[in-house]
Formats: C-alpha cells, structure tokens, sequence
C-alpha cells in the first residue's frame, strides 16, 4: 500500500494518516521516512535530518523566525489503532499527544510558502521516554542553529488553548535500609518496607502549593509513584525504594526544587534519578504577546499555565520564549480512549495560520 503524506489534504484526513502509521517511542523510522519524504517536496523548504528528526526551514531573510515543534512518538498502543472517526471525532493512539497538532504543522509547513516571519518546522523523536533521549533536546545540543529562533510554538495538546511556560520536574528515590531475618523471627531483622511509613505518611500530608508566575497560576504536585522492596514472602526486606515525582512551578530551579524534597524528607536517604527545569511563561515577549493576541482572537479565552513538563522548557534554554498551542484535551493524552474533536483540529490550523501568513 502507497503511504506517501499528503500534505495538501484535509488536515483530519492527514491527522489520521499520521496515527495509522505505528511510531512508539524508539520505533519512528517508518514515520519519520514518510515526514521527511513529504517535506522534501516542497521547493520552498530546506529539509535536514538527524536520527529520526526532521527539521524543514524557509530561508526569505524576514526579520524574525519562528518554530514550530512536535513530536512523531506515541507511547504504546493499546488496541486503539488503526483510528476512527465517529460523529465529528477522531479516535485512536496519537490523536491528541501528539500527531493532531504534527498535522497541523505539515499541513501549514505545506501552504505557507510566503509567510510574514520565516519558518522552522521540527518533527522529533524520543519525547515520551527518559529525558536524555528526547530527539529536541539531541537537536538543542548538536544542532542548535537548526531549532534556534525568535519564538517557538510546541503543539503540544492544549485543547486549543494557549498555554504558557511548564512545571519543572523532579523524580528521586528514598531508600530505606534495614536488615534481612526469616520472617518467622522478625526479631532478628529490621524491616525497610515498614520504614517506608514515614516517608509516605509525610507526602501524605504535604499540601501542594499553587505559585503565580508572571500572571499564571502553575499548580504543584509532589507524590509517591512507585515503591519496591522484598526478596521473597518469608524474608524480612532489608531494603526498600519508594520513588517520588515532583512537579514544581518554574518559579524554582531544579536544584532548588530537589533542596525542598530533600528538606522534607530530612532524615532520609535520597537520590535524584531525573529531573528538567521547567520554563516562566514568555508572555511578556513582544512577539509572544502578537501570537497570543492573534491566537485568542480565532479561538477565544485566555492565556493558562501548563502543568505538566514540556519541550518548551528546551526552547527557553536557548533563550527562545515558547508557548504551548495544539489540538487534543491533555486530560485523554496517553489514555485508552484517547481522542480529539475534528473541529480542535481545524480551529488549531485556522488560527496559527491567521497569525504566521
């Protein structure tokens, strides 16, 4: 069967396209062949590749540039392919995280051969795994002048809404010793699962904070998510991990994000295993205040904080202010059920291409 893209169909027909072709994380050579093959077409792009990342440029010497961002990757399928649309939605694993917006970028990639600030188009890879493989963050570090700009757009979905900056993340493990005995003579041992108690009735207790930043609200989390230990079910463990996920308001570095888990888990053994700094919002940008007032005025309501890390934290890196934009209600993001309205889809088009033409 011929899956050559095409770019100039209805931007529904293209989204379901792109989710039909099966790209989990690790696995999106055949996707990426298919974006780079389509890009290749259009006379007005330069298109570059590294790895399984394509990055496709206009080069009309306008005074600013602008980035346009998504990932190919989904996480797992869960018997939720090849897609379906029933009355007026999309069904199926990539609709809303994140090939709706991927679409929307190809399908303006595509028509804007003329547009008021040059373009940088950027479809990557590795984004919904550990963060030392995000195929952006590859991008930032060996080819920072491919991604580098004036503002960025991550479509990200936001339910059509716009989104500013991202919580920073921050993920450790508390070990817990004890000393191994037959559970038959438990005195004889120490038991590291009972010890984890503590750790968890203190997170228990931890109220969240909400922390204005620039204007928006970004509310915190701080949670245990994992908890292992025990070797067999007659043996006292004598050692136990709990893992605990901080996602905290970009008003905070990740360095001092950790120095407040560890202050509130004083007294206990803990270690970062990852973490990304999240980003302020951007919207105090000339250029970002533009996009927004151009945005708002096709989709309506107001700017909000994303709660959740995103790949706009890597733009701010750069000194790039970026902004989340895409189709897809981020609460069905990686669900089984997961699924975007077709009208999301047309409204995300219309109205970042009333502000890039």
């Amino acid at each position: 069967m011929d899956r050559a893209l095409d770019l100039h169909a209805d931007v529904v027909d293209l989204a379901r396209a792109l989710c039909d072709v099966p790209s989990e994380s690790g696995d999106e050579r055949a996707l990426a062949d298919l974006v780079e093959d389509a890009l290749r077409g259009l006379r007005h792009l330069r298109v570059d590749r590294d790895g399984d990342a394509v990055v496709a440029r206009t080069n009309l010497g306008r005074a600013r540039r602008v980035v346009v961002a998504g990932h190919l990757d989904t996480v797992p399928i869960a018997d939720n392919l090849p897609t379906r649309l029933e009355d007026g939605v999309l069904w199926g694993r990539g609709t809303v995280d994140m090939k709706g917006g991927v679409a929307v970028q190809l399908a303006l990639a595509a028509e804007l051969t003329s547009p008021a600030h040059d373009l940088t188009w950027v479809f990557y890879d590795h984004e919904e795994v550990a963060a030392d493989l995000n195929g952006l963050g590859r991008l930032v570090r060996t080819h920072p002048d491919w991604v580098r700009g004036d503002f960025a757009v991550l479509c990200e979905p936001t339910a059509g809404g716009l989104e500013g900056g991202c919580n920073g993340t921050l993920r450790v493990d508390v070990v817990l010793h004890g000393v191994a005995a037959h559970s038959a003579r438990a005195w004889a041992g120490k038991n590291a699962v009972h010890a984890a108690g503590e750790v968890l009735r203190r997170l228990e207790a931890y109220e969240p904070a909400t922390v204005e930043v620039d204007g928006l609200a970004y509310r915190e989390s701080l949670n245990a998510t994992l908890i292992s230990g025990g070797t067999a079910p007659n043996v006292i463990p004598d050692r136990c991990v709990v893992t605990v996920n901080y996602r905290f308001a970009p008003d905070k570095s990740l360095d001092e994000a950790e120095a407040h888990v560890r202050a509130l888990l004083d007294g206990f053994e803990v270690n970062r295993t990852d973490g990304a700094d999240g980003a302020r919002p951007g919207l105090d940008d000339p250029i970002a205040q533009e996009f927004a007032a151009a945005v708002l005025a096709v989709t309506g309501g107001a700017p909000s904080a994303k709660y959740g890390w995103t790949d706009v934290a890597r733009f701010s890196s750069l000194g790039v202010p970026a902004v989340n934009f895409g189709p897809g209600d981020p609460l069905l993001a990686h669900k089984v059920d997961e699924r975007c309205p077709v009208d999301q889809l047309r409204l995300c088009r219309d109205a970042l291409r009333a502000w890039l033409a």
